[in-house]
C-alpha cells in the first residue's frame, strides 16, 4: 500500500509526538531505497521542507528556545539562495545558453559547487539550494540537448549530487531528517529530469549521500566536515539565542570562540558563527551569508563583532536585507526580526542592499558602492563606546541607583501608609522615575536622605529601620563594591541627581513609538538607573533629541532589549553628530518648534506620554508639531530634504565619519594588515 506523505506531514499525532514523526522517516527512507519498479508512492507533490516545520512543531517553546531553533519558510530562504549564488549563476547562463562549448564548461562549473549549512537543523537551506541547482542544471541541459534533435541518456548527463552538501546540527534527529529530505528532493528532482526529456532516470537504490555531522559547530573545526578548498558557499541561520537566554554551556562556547576579544560578553549567540566563518573563510574565495537577529548590526555589539570581522579578517559585506519580520513555517511562529547579511574576504563591486518600507513588506533592491555593519550604504566603520560625547554639547549620565532591596522605595500606597506612621519623613520623600513610570505616569517614590542630618535621621525609627535594612541588604551582597557602601548606608550607591532642571531620557523605549518620548524634569524629582539625564540642556537640545534625525541615529546604534529600544549615553548619545556651526536663527527656529511639542503634549493633561506617542493614539496636534520640529532640524543639517529613512541614516554616518575621520583611517590601516 503507498504511503500518503501529504497525509502523514498532516497528521495531529505526528505533529504532537515527537516519536511518531521518527518511525514515519524510517518508513520514509525504507521507502526511498526501494527500487521505483516496485514502489508505488508518488513523491513529485512532497515538499520536503515541510519535516523541518513539522520537527519544530513538536518542540516545546523552552526547547526551541533553548537551541534558538526557527525553521523557514521557502519565501525568506530565497532571499539567501538568490544573492548568493543563483542570480549570479543565471546570469552567466543566460550569457552563454547559446554556447556549446561554455556552456559545457559551465555544466562542470556547476558540479564542482560545495555547500555548508554550519547550523543546518532539518536541512531546509540545502534541500532548497539543492532544488535551484538542479533546477539550473535542467535548463543547461534543455540548452545543450534541444528534445528531439539529438539521442543522448540522461543518465549520463546529470552531474550535481546530494555529496556535494553539508551541514552540521546539534541535534542527532534533525540531523537524520536533513539527510533523508535531501535524499527526497534528489528523487523529487529526478523526476523531474525524466518528465522533462522523456527518459526514466532515477538513482535508487540510494548511493551518494549529503554529509550531516551530529556536532557541536562552535566546538567543531569546520575543516573537518569540508576542507575549505573545497567549498564555495556557506548559508543558513544560526540559532536566535539571545545573550540574556544563553546556558552556561554556551556561554563557554562564546567564550573560546571570542577569546582574546574585550567586551565579547555582551554578543548574541548568533555572532559566534560569523566569527568561526570569518576564519574559516579568510583569503578563500568562498561566499558566506547568515539570517540573523538584527541585534547583529544594531547597538554596542556592531563594534565589538564588525571591528574584528573587518580589521583581522578583511570582510567585506557583498549583500544584505535590513530589517524584516522572519516568519516560520512551524506552528507557534517566531516571531522575530531579521536581517541577512552575505559577506566575504574579498571586495565585488556588485553590492546589494535590500529595504523594507515596513517590516512585513516586500524589498527594494538598491545597488550600493558599500554596506556598512549597520547596513546602509556608508564606509565600513564601526561605533564603538565614547566616554564624552563627540560634539560641543552637556555630558549626558545615568540616573542615580539605590541598590537598597528596595527598601527605599515606594509605591503610592506604601508611601500613604509609611508618612502616616513617620509623618515627620516628608521633607524626604521625593518622586522617583525609572523609564517605566515616567512614561506611563505611575507614581513612584523614594526615601532620599543626602542632605538629611544625623539628628533628624536619629528622631526617625521608621526611617532607622529602613537604613539597617539596607545595610543588612548590601552586608550579603557578594559583590566587595557592594559590600562598601553598606559603611553608608543613608546614601544611593550612585549618586547623579542634577541641582538644577534637566532632560529626562527613558533607557528603554517601545519601537512601536515614531518618537522616544523625553521631558523636562525639575532637581526635586530623582531620576533612578532606568533613565538617562542630560543636566545644563537647553530647549535646542530637547528639539534634536527629539527630533526624527536623532530617532532614526537611535534606531541604528541603540541595543534592544527584546525588540524595545535600549538608549544608551556611551553610544547612541556620546556618538551623535549633531548640526554642525548651527546659526542663531536656527537655534532659535528649534527651541520655538521644540516648545511648540511640550505644548502640544500640555494640551492632553490625562494622557501619559505612553497614549501620547502611541501610534494609533497619537494626537494630531502632537504629530503635527512634531512634523514641524522636523523640517526645522533637517534644515539646520542640509538644505535638500531627506526623502527616505536610508537617505537620513546614510546622511548622519557620513557625517559622523566626517567628524571621526582620525579614527577610521586608523581602522583602515588595521584591516589592511595581513593575519595568519
Amino acid at each position: 500500500m503507498p504511503l500518503n506523505w501529504n497525509k502523514i506531514c498532516a497528521d495531529e499525532n505526528t505533529n504532537k509526538n515527537a516519536s511518531t514523526l521518527g518511525s514515519r522517516l524510517a518508513e520514509l527512507f525504507q521507502t526511498l531505497n526501494t527500487p521505483s519498479e516496485i514502489s508505488s508512492d508518488d513523491w513529485r507533490q512532497i515538499s520536503p521542507t515541510i519535516f523541518g516545520s513539522r520537527f519544530q512543531s513538536v518542540m516545546d517553546q523552552e526547547r526551541r528556545r533553548g537551541i534558538g531553533a526557527h525553521y523557514t519558510t521557502e519565501k525568506n530562504i530565497l532571499k539567501i539562495l538568490k544573492p548568493l549564488f543563483l542570480d549570479g549563476l543565471y546570469e552567466e547562463f543566460q550569457s552563454l545558453r547559446y554556447e556549446p562549448r561554455k556552456l559545457q564548461n559551465f555544466h562542470k562549473k556547476l558540479q564542482t559547487l560545495t555547500f555548508l549549512d554550519p547550523a543546518c537543523g532539518c536541512g531546509n537551506f540545502l534541500i532548497l539550494a539543492y532544488r535551484e541547482l538542479r533546477l539550473l542544471e535542467i535548463e543547461v541541459l534543455k540548452a545543450l540537448y534541444p528534445t528531439g534533435q539529438q539521442a543522448f541518456d540522461v543518465a549520463e548527463l546529470s552531474r550535481i549530487n546530494v555529496d556535494a552538501f553539508y551541514g552540521i546540527e546539534i541535534e542527532e534527529f534533525p540531523a537524520r531528517i536533513a539527510e533523508v529530505a535531501l535524499w527526497l528532493m534528489d528523487h523529487q528532482m529526478n523526476i523531474r529530469l525524466s518528465e522533462t526529456f522523456g527518459q526514466y532516470y532515477t538513482r535508487i537504490p540510494l548511493q551518494a549521500s549529503a554529509h550531516i555531522h551530529h556536532a557541536n559547530a562552535l566546538q567543531l573545526d569546520w575543516e573537518t566536515v569540508v576542507p575549505k578548498e573545497r567549498l564555495s558557499y556557506i548559508l543558513g541561520n544560526p540559532p536566535f539565542i539571545g545573550k540574556n537566554f544563553l546556558t552556561e554551556e554556551q556561554h563557554k562556547e562564546m567564550d573560546k570562540v571570542f577569546v582574546g576579544i574585550p567586551g565579547a560578553g555582551v554578543m548574541d549567540y548568533v555572532a559566534a558563527w560569523y566569527l568561526k566563518a570569518a576564519r574559516y573563510i579568510h583569503h578563500t574565495p568562498i561566499v558566506c551569508a547568515f539570517v540573523s537577529t538584527n541585534s547583529i548590526s544594531q547597538g554596542e555589539q556592531v563594534a565589538i563583532l564588525w571591528q574584528e570581522l573587518i580589521a583581522h579578517y578583511q570582510l567585506k559585506i557583498h549583500f544584505a536585507h535590513r530589517t524584516f519580520a522572519w516568519s516560520s513555517e512551524a506552528r507557534g511562529k517566531a516571531a522575530v526580526h531579521c536581517v541577512i547579511i552575505g559577506f566575504a574576504s574579498f571586495d565585488t563591486t556588485n553590492k546589494l542592499l535590500h529595504d523594507y518600507d515596513t517590516l512585513k513588506s516586500e524589498a527594494h533592491e538598491f545597488r550600493v558602492k558599500n554596506i556598512s555593519p549597520y547596513l546602509v550604504e556608508a564606509e565600513d566603520i564601526v561605533i564603538p563606546k565614547r566616554s564624552t560625547p563627540l560634539c560641543t554639547v552637556p555630558e549626558m549620565m545615568k540616573g542615580s541607583q539605590p541598590t537598597d532591596g528596595g527598601h527605599y522605595l515606594f509605591s503610592e500606597q506604601e508611601k500613604i501608609a509609611f508618612l502616616k506612621i513617620e509623618p515627620e519623613a516628608t521633607k524626604f520623600v521625593r518622586p522617583f522615575l525609572g523609564a517605566e513610570e515616567f512614561i506611563n505616569r505611575i507614581p513612584r517614590w523614594c526615601l532620599w536622605l543626602q542632605e538629611a542630618e544625623p539628628a533628624e535621621i536619629k528622631r526617625l525609627p521608621e526611617v532607622m529601620k529602613r537604613i539597617e535594612a539596607v545595610r543588612q541588604f548590601r552586608l550579603s551582597s557578594r559583590k566587595e563594591a557592594t559590600r562598601k557602601f553598606a559603611e553608608r548606608p543613608t546614601l544611593f550607591t550612585e549618586i547623579r541627581q542634577p541641582k538644577t532642571s534637566y532632560i529626562l531620557v527613558p533607557s528603554t523605549s517601545s519601537e512601536r513609538r515614531k518618537y522616544i518620548p523625553i521631558g523636562f524634569m525639575e532637581p526635586e524629582t530623582v531620576a533612578s538607573n532606568a533613565c538617562l539625564i542630560l543636566p545644563n540642556a537647553t530647549l535646542y537640545h530637547f528639539g534634536i533629541l527629539t527630533s526624527y534625525m536623532h530617532m532614526e541615529w537611535m534606531r541604528y546604534t541603540c541595543g534592544r532589549l527584546k525588540s524595545d529600544f535600549r538608549y544608551s549615553n556611551t553610544i547612541v548619545y556620546n556618538n551623535f553628530p549633531w548640526p554642525q556651526n548651527p546659526t542663531p536663527q536656527q537655534v532659535q527656529a528649534i527651541e520655538t518648534k521644540a516648545q511648540a511639542v511640550l505644548e502640544a503634549r500640555a494640551q492632553f493633561p490625562k494622557s501619559t506620554l505612553a497614549d501620547l506617542y502611541d501610534p494609533l493614539s497619537m494626537p494630531p496636534a502632537l504629530s503635527k508639531a512634531h512634523q514641524a520640529l522636523d523640517k526645522v532640524v533637517d534644515a539646520t543639517y542640509r538644505k535638500q530634504p531627506f526623502e527616505t529613512e536610508r537617505s537620513r541614516v546614510e546622511f548622519l554616518f557620513g557625517l559622523y565619519q566626517q567628524l571621526t575621520a582620525p579614527l577610521i583611517t586608523a581602522l583602515t590601516k588595521t584591516s589592511k594588515q595581513k593575519v595568519t
